[in-house]
């Protein structure tokens, strides 16, 4: 099997039609020619007649595979046209993208297509160009790990040409085709954002060979302020574009929770989304809290070395930027002119449509808390003036009810101060001009001076509540934004990150401080100090242990939150002490299994030879049974047999205990296949399927210990030939893979699911067996020790058509292996044994009497001397 990941070539084209696909074919049709195994996985050909018949022709030379049967079949390279096909709606396959990226992981090259309009940093750019909305895309940081992108250009001019002779759609689409999507100017829009594209990615690998970015100290690091409305994958994407133009910069996409209050049109869902989407580009996602968004957005991007901070165009209309003054755009460009960030400010759909900013600090913005004392001065005098208009017309009690409609018109508008400058004021007023006796600041009668109080104290009261209401609220709000920074955080942690690092990146980044570690309290005064410093904040997480952050100093409502961020990290510390503490006991945990495993194991196959070689020695030492000559050899070879099997059963036991060790001694030299499958196949089960041997005495040698060798391949035969059927064979191929020899041993069992892969070579285990009788469940953890001992793999894989194989993979020795006569030899039942393996038999040999190699069964001696016959099958 291949081990390292395959290559990708993806024709890259501007549009449809300009000859992606026919030139995929063409390579292809080249490559096979050189030798090159090359299959065609799906290839669309649209009706075109160049490509269909470059295709037509080459089908008779090239191999057509499907999709799903590649990693079975396991070619050199595959062809997938379009890169951006979808997955099928009944999730029966994904999209094509993501099939290539399988293909690649399993050592395959592929080739394949794509329009530019499919990129997802591109999709809204295509979008407005064309005005056809683009349903498919794949991420650009697939596309530019591809090892090879070549762009297939062709002018506009000469594609519209094409399309009207017919080569691209057919004729009914023609017209709608040039007159809507193939216009010139179209295609003139798409060329150049193509070429752009693979310009930025010839520059990002120039400067890779030379050095990297951060080398130099121009790495481009830009941050996206995400306000939380729909316009944020506006700004995602428009941000990744800058980002992959300035020497393939980072992107940090940024949302800031408000303290104070969320700002109106802030979506959950849609952050969600384009959460995601910042994924998708590779960049990453960050929420911070912040009393001043500006602030915030400065902060974070200068904590993140950023030099770009992307913008959108403000959502505020004409009236209220000039109610509200400079908004949060003004205050970063602002900010930002004093730490060197470029500021880029994007239009979006949503620009100028309104929207209400709550206020930063203050229960009220400072205008309505100027405003306010004043409406309390003014609004009464011009009620005043009013009302003496009217006089005699009114009587003293609706008079009074209109001066407290205005003193809580006043308390609305500025607050409980606001509110006692208007009452005193409409008292003043009220007494002065309407009370009798009028023109003085005297009261005649005492009910009125009663209503007089109860005039201010409602005004008063009033306004108090209107104000508490206003705090209750601005509570309320950083409540919520507490909330959502806490379920940031725990999602953050769901999605996989490490706790503890995820955790203190988070704390930094919320509270804007300089840095956020965890620190251990030491003796003898070391370590942390009980008295923090200015700009420094500690809280405790756990025994000894402390969270600290340096930067600022945190004020209250700050500190709730580090609190909570405290718990979090004291869970995680005691998580990662309690997953080295069970990873501490993990090995003892397995030694104590292997032990309780060996024990009930080993205690039936040592005892079954025993029993066996016991009983056949006893009934020859019998004086009460007279045994034939024949009889005794038979007791003799049953002993033997026995023993021999013992034998087995303990090299493997002292081999597994030498691999595990460390203490394993290897002595490699060139090894041919034939010189180690004698010995090999000896001992297989007489009632079992055939061995056929395809071609191994052909094949190069290998570099091995060929004992150790020879232990591997019986094994792996051993297990081939437990779990195949009696009447299909196993088979033994080989075949090089660049400086590699790959033997195969393939079953036709019942094969094995992928999750179960590895369990097999977990020593002393037997997948699908309920008891120990048919042996201890070494072989196969013992031929992949002793494979990899030798600087080589064992891997699984589907047999085609069913089954399993055992793939072993050996560095070759550098040249091939011993002459003989090529072809298959079956070899089966009792007289097992690897055929056409060359050489001579010695000229005793009791099976074809020739001579000239030693191992075969001599005429006169015991069964211990059999060795399979390399003149034929025995």
């Amino acid at each position: 099997m291949r081990e390292v990941r395959g290559r990708l070539k993806v024709y890259l084209g501007a549009a449809p039609g300009v000859g992606k696909t026919y030139r995929m074919l063409d390579e292809a049709r080249r490559r096979a020619a050189r030798g090159t195994d090359v299959v065609i996985g799906i290839v669309r050909a649209h009706g075109r007649p160049h490509t269909e018949a470059l295709l037509d022709e080459i089908l008779t030379t090239m191999e057509y595979v499907a999709l799903d049967d590649v990693l079975i079949r396991r070619p050199r390279e595959v062809l997938v046209d379009d890169l951006a096909h979808p997955a099928e709606p009944d999730g029966s396959r994904p999209a094509h993208w993501r099939v290539v990226a399988e293909f690649l992981d399993a050592g395959i090259d592929v080739v394949s297509t794509l329009d530019i309009q499919h990129l997802e940093s591109l999709k809204d750019v295509v979008e407005k160009i064309t005005g056809t909305p683009q349903l498919t895309t794949v991420p650009d940081d697939f596309v530019r790990r591809a090892d090879q992108i070549e762009l297939v250009d062709m002018p506009p001019d000469a594609l519209r040409r094409r399309m009207a002779h017919g080569d691209i759609h057919p004729p009914e689409r023609i017209d709608a085709a040039l007159g809507h999507y193939f216009r010139e100017d179209n295609l003139a829009a798409l060329r150049e954002l193509a070429l752009l594209w693979v310009a930025d990615r010839v520059d990002e690998k120039l400067r890779a060979e030379r050095r990297t970015p951060d080398a130099w100290g121009i790495r481009e690091r830009v941050v996206v302020a995400l306000p939380g409305g729909s316009e944020g994958e506006t700004l995602i994407r428009r941000a990744a574009r800058i980002a992959d133009r300035a020497a393939h910069g980072a992107l940090l996409a940024v949302h800031v929770v408000r303290s104070d209050g969320l700002a109106a049109g802030s979506s959950h869902g849609a952050l969600a989304r384009q959460r995601q989407l910042v994924e998708s580009l590779g960049g990453t996602y960050h929420s911070v809290v912040g009393a001043q968004v500006a602030e915030a957005l400065v902060e974070f991007a200068r904590a993140e070395s950023a030099t770009q901070l992307v913008l959108g165009t403000s959502r505020r209309g004409r009236l209220e930027r000039f109610l509200t003054g400079r908004g949060i755009g003004d205050t970063t460009v602002a900010l930002c002119a004093d730490v060197d960030i470029d500021v880029r400010t994007v239009a979006h759909e949503r620009a100028g449509g309104g929207r209400l900013l709550p206020s930063r600090r203050r229960t009220l913005p400072t205008s309505r808390l100027v405003a306010g004392p004043v409406a309390g001065l003014v609004l009464p005098v011009l009620l005043t003036l009013l009302l003496d208009r009217f006089r005699g017309t009114l009587n003293l009690t609706s008079e009074a009810l209109l001066y407290l409609v205005t003193v809580l018109g006043v308390a609305c508008i500025g607050g409980v101060v606001s509110a006692v400058v208007g009452a005193v004021t409409a008292s003043l007023l009220l007494n002065y001009w309407f009370i009798p006796p009028r023109g003085r600041f005297t009261v005649a009668e005492p009910d009125n001076l009663l209503a007089l109080a109860v005039f201010v104290v409602v005004a008063g009261t009033v306004a108090a509540m209107a104000d508490r209401s206003l705090k209750l609220s601005r509570r309320a709000a950083r409540a919520t934004a507490e909330a959502e920074t806490m379920s940031a955080l725990a999602g953050n942690i769901v999605r996989g990150d490490r706790a503890i690092e995820a955790l203190l990146t988070r704390a930094r980044e919320t509270f804007g401080v300089a840095s956020a570690e965890l620190v251990e309290e030491r003796a003898e005064g070391e370590g942390l100090s009980r008295v923090p410093g200015d700009g420094v904040t500690q809280v405790p997480v756990g025994e000894g242990l402390f969270l600290v952050l340096r930067g600022r100093t945190l004020d209250g409502a700050e500190r709730r939150v580090l609190t909570a961020f405290a718990a979090h990290v004291a869970a995680a510390v005691e998580r990662d002490r309690l997953a080295e503490a069970a990873a501490e006991a993990e090995p003892i945990k397995a030694a104590d299994r292997m032990r309780t495993a060996l024990l009930a194991a080993v205690s039936h196959d040592l005892r079954t030879p025993l029993a066996v070689g016991w009983a056949a020695v006893g009934s020859l030492r019998s004086p009460d049974v007279e045994f034939s000559h024949e009889e005794r050899d038979e007791l003799l070879a049953t002993a033997e047999e026995s023993m021999a099997r013992l034998g087995r059963l303990i090299d493997n036991l002292l081999d597994m205990s030498r691999l595990q060790a460390g203490a394993l001694t290897l002595a490699l030299r060139p090894t041919a296949f034939d010189e180690v499958l004698p010995a090999a196949l000896e001992g297989l089960p007489p009632d079992g399927p055939q061995v056929v041997c395809v071609r191994l005495d052909t094949a190069p040698s290998v570099l091995s210990d060929p004992p150790l060798l020879e232990r591997v391949v019986a094994n792996l035969v051993s297990n081939a030939v437990r779990h195949s059927p009696a009447d299909r064979p196993v088979r033994l191929s080989a075949s090089t893979l660049g400086g590699r020899v790959e033997l195969r041993v393939a079953d036709r069992g019942p094969g094995l699911p992928v999750a179960d892969r590895d369990r097999v070579f977990v020593p002393f285990q037997r997948l699908g067996d309920t008891d120990n009788t048919r042996g201890v469940g070494l072989g196969l953890a013992l031929a992949r020790g002793l494979t990899e001992a030798m600087g080589g793999t064992l891997t699984p894989e589907d047999t085609p058509g069913g089954g399993l194989t055992m793939v072993v993979s050996l560095p070759g020795a550098g040249g091939p292996g011993p002459p003989g006569p090529g072809g298959e030899a079956e070899t089966g039942g009792a007289e097992r044994g690897s055929a056409g393996t060359g050489g001579a038999c010695p000229p005793d040999c009791a099976t074809c009497g020739r001579g000239g190699r030693p191992g075969c069964r001599p005429a006169s001696g015991s069964r211990a001397a059999v060795r399979a016959c390399p003149g034929g099958t025995r």
